[in-house]
């Protein structure tokens, strides 16, 4: 459709993204480039779009790299790796993936609550190590009935209220002031960004007893995780995966390629950024 059109992608992604966009531009792999100055030097005019995600985005640096670039479109609903400052400055419009993965994300920070509440993984060990032949599992914790603070109460952060609402649970959302009644009793379940939490103080509440549990998809400094977690049994970690399924992956990258496809004809944006 538009070979002569340049996609920069920052990092690996779905192979059915990569085929989409193959199909309908001229795409460079970021990851199979050796000399990423050489070929800037050479290539950079003829890319006039950048497709990312919520890990790899583009930076300042990288933006000033690519001086007719036109386009941002990324593979995630998170912007923290975008400059968009300098996007605005340079009139870079930027696209994302905002619903096509809120069910994804609200199904996995229920599954995470619940894992950590009723301490799924230790039981699952439990049986598997034979302990279940020695003496019965310890007493957990119910989730029905919880009170549940959400911090963001957006897309995601409403389908995970409106799921809870089913366990009867009384939805509380976003509070700057600290609350005298929370304590060890609580739960923390995040799966939205690693850097949203003060992670030293975590594992100190965790480690301390201070928290009564953890479940978190996301790491402040992924894929490194701190020594203390790993040895909580109250802790429960997945590898970033909120979105990872068949489905929502491709609709993501449905979007991503939508969105493209729609600028460069001319056609209304389907998810722009406003900033």
């Amino acid at each position: 459709m538009v070979d002569e059109i340049g996609v920069w992608m920052t990092c690996p992604m779905t192979k059915y993204l990569q085929d989409e966009l193959s199909k309908r531009f001229n795409l460079f792999k970021s990851w199979e480039i050796p000399s990423k100055v050489d070929f800037f030097n050479q290539h950079s005019r003829s890319i006039r779009a950048l497709v990312g995600n919520g890990i790899h985005g583009a930076d300042s640096s990288l933006i000033e790299s690519l001086p007719r670039l036109e386009i941002i479109s990324s593979h995630s609903s998170g912007l923290n790796q975008i400059d968009l400052v300098k996007c605005k400055e340079k009139g870079i419009f930027v696209t994302s993936t905002p619903d096509s993965l809120t069910d994804e994300v609200a199904d996995l920070a229920v599954t995470l609550t619940l894992a950590t509440l009723r301490r799924i993984c230790e039981g699952d060990k439990f049986v598997r190590n034979g302990s279940w032949k020695q003496r019965d599992f310890k007493l957990t914790t119910k989730v029905s009935g919880k009170s549940v603070g959400i911090v963001g109460l957006g897309r995601i952060g409403s389908a995970i209220a409106k799921r809870l609402e089913g366990f009867g649970c009384q939805i509380n959302y976003h509070s700057r002031s600290k609350k005298p009644n929370s304590g060890p009793n609580g739960f923390l379940i995040n799966i939205a960004r690693g850097a949203h939490v003060d992670e030293p103080e975590l594992v100190s509440a965790l480690v301390e007893g201070r928290l009564g549990g953890a479940g978190l998809d996301v790491l402040e400094h992924e894929p490194e995780v701190p020594q203390q977690l790993i040895h909580l049994d109250n802790v429960v970690l997945s590898p970033h995966v909120g979105t990872c399924t068949h489905e929502t992956r491709k609709a993501m990258a449905d979007l991503v390629v939508a969105n493209l496809v729609a600028y460069f004809s001319n056609q209304p944006l389907l998810t722009p950024v406003c900033f």
